[in-house]
């Protein structure tokens, strides 16, 4: 599977995305670190048969960045500005880890604007020992002191260190903006209890997907989303970890393709 540089266009407040297909608009969010290139595969099979539109986070990518220090509640405004942008009143919308708890975010707060909701790789209710590491990390980000490569082995298996995911993650996160990247991590460390109150009021379909292997977005937070909300299903792919959009990307279309024909 090729993943090519899309060409942009941007929004009046300067968020960067891409256009694709025709019918029902279907939005894709990226985590932190990436760019909307990281859902090419499902941008080629979706758009077929929706209108696929993929964002890249606020100085990720070409997008303009957001004030500095920002938490989660400002990218979820972000996001729904960036609908407003788009002329879009009412989307499915898929995100992956920091793109999840914006989509998350979304269906909790503005419900009239999203039809379906799917989670993939998505954090929910840290335990202790987790909180604790990611704030940490989101503390040393802040303060100048940035492994950019560091996730890869947790994103990774070592199956896939040959592999042309693997290269272009490494590539993304190299050359991501550090103080975009400080602001967007500081959000996803503090962001996975924001909105968890309000998710058994989601009642469109949601979809909660993560990896097997995925050490932080674990299936048991998938699973515990899922039975939260009332019309919502936890799909696991097996042998895969965080980055599984782009590890086990005919899985993952698959699933988001049977999310997008449920009704309530």
């Amino acid at each position: 599977m090729k993943f090519p540089i899309q060409p942009r266009s941007s929004t009046l407040h300067g968020a960067a995305y891409v256009d694709a297909g025709e019918g029902e608009p279907v939005v894709l969010v990226h985590g932190v670190g990436l760019r909307l290139e990281a859902w090419a595969p499902q941008i080629e099979s979706l758009a077929t048969s929706h209108r696929v539109i993929a964002v890249d986070l606020p100085g990720h990518g070409t997008s303009s960045p957001i004030a500095q220090g920002s938490g989660l509640a400002a990218f979820v405004d972000w996001f729904t500005t960036t609908l407003d942008d788009l002329g879009l009143d009412s989307v499915n919308v898929a995100g992956h880890s920091m793109g999840a708890l914006i989509a998350g975010g979304c269906a909790v707060t503005a419900p009239d604007r999203v039809r379906r909701v799917a989670m993939l790789s998505a954090v929910h209710r840290r335990d202790r020992d987790a909180v604790s590491a990611v704030t940490a990390r989101a503390a040393e980000i802040a303060a100048g002191r940035l492994d950019p490569i560091a996730p890869l082995s947790r994103w990774f298996g070592d199956d896939c260190v040959a592999s042309e995911p693997y290269r272009l993650v490494k590539e993304w996160l190299t050359e991501v903006d550090i103080d975009a990247y400080a602001t967007a991590y500081g959000a996803f460390a503090e962001g996975d209890d924001l909105y968890a109150a309000g998710w058994p009021c989601v009642t469109c379909p949601a979809l909660l997907l993560t990896g097997e292997l995925d050490p932080n977005s674990t299936p048991q937070m998938s699973r515990d989303l899922a039975a939260a909300a009332p019309h919502a299903e936890a799909c696991i792919i097996a042998g895969h970890r965080h980055m599984v959009n782009m590890t086990a990307p005919d899985e993952v279309t698959e699933a988001l393709r049977h999310w997008l024909t449920r009704k309530v």
